[in-house]
């Protein structure tokens, strides 16, 4: 039977990360602040110990106007920004869909010049993985583009500009139980990746969403009002991953909440056709 963690231990475990991480860069180090409940746990983990370090935030113009004015009303905070928009993004590569896996593989089959990796997309390996789900495969016929470059273009590529010129290196807020994938990281890299090709430190990556509001309830710590108007997660407004999956979805409460921005995205940027092929309610 695995031992229960409590989250006394998970945050002293945290602060022993944060101390190693920012001892062995001579505390050049920023905190990877997106105005969310996970990052904004770290940023006070962090500031508990380091008072002084940086919160880097991208505001890639999907962000909720709640977020935007908590970033700004939290200090020590550097903006950066994309150099292109989301429109030209989902022009350019296409419509992030379902998930970030699913609409890598349907990007590779419908784009990719080798045979082999279009094969693998749709087949598989011998144990049955890599490939776009038969749930699913009737997106490779669909008449718009799909891929999974968005967070790469909108976030990565501004967070990577800002780490070369600074030589600064990131604290960052995933944790293992949000994807298979994030999980198999943890266990490949560990929390603080001292030798990957981008080295990060996630010091919340054994906490749990519980965790996250547990701490954030008994320290009273400040957080953005998104969270108290029907949003559990946030992320970017116009994302589509995983808006199959809940009823009413984030597209369907946007509608509610912020009416100007759903209308912009279902009928300006074009957001009804993709629902709508997929069979996803957007009112």
């Amino acid at each position: 039977m695995r031992p229960i963690i409590t989250l006394k231990e998970k945050v002293l475990y945290s602060a022993d990360l944060i101390r190693c991480w920012y001892e062995a860069w001579g505390g050049k180090v920023y905190v990877s602040f997106s105005g969310g409940r996970d990052s904004t746990v770290l940023l006070d983990l962090v500031r508990r110990l380091y008072p002084d370090v940086p919160g880097v935030f991208v505001n890639t113009g999907l962000e909720y106007p709640e977020i935007v004015r908590f970033v700004k009303e939290t200090p020590n905070i550097v903006t950066l920004r994309p150099k292109m928009p989301f429109h030209q993004v989902i022009e350019k590569y296409g419509w992030p869909v379902i998930s970030k896996e699913q609409s890598q593989f349907l990007f590779e089959i419908r784009t990719g010049s080798s045979s082999k990796l279009k094969d693998l997309r749709l087949h598989g390996n011998r144990w049955g993985r890599g490939k776009v789900s038969e749930k699913w495969k009737f997106l490779i016929a669909a008449p718009f583009k799909i891929s999974h470059k968005c967070c790469e273009v909108l976030k990565k590529r501004p967070m990577k500009e800002f780490a070369k010129k600074s030589g600064m290196q990131p604290f960052i807020g995933n944790m293992a139980e949000e994807s298979a994938l994030r999980a198999a990281d943890a266990w490949r890299y560990s929390c603080n990746a001292y030798e990957c090709k981008r080295p990060t430190s996630k010091p919340l990556t054994w906490w749990t969403q519980d965790d996250v509001k547990r701490y954030i309830q008994h320290t009273g710590i400040p957080y953005s009002s998104i969270y108290d108007m029907g949003y559990d997660r946030t992320g970017c407004m116009f994302c589509l991953f995983g808006v199959h999956m809940n009823c009413p979805n984030k597209i369907q409460t946007l509608k509610t909440t912020h009416p100007k921005q759903h209308d912009f995205i279902v009928n300006k940027l074009g957001a009804k056709e993709v629902l709508d092929f997929i069979g996803v309610p957007y009112e």
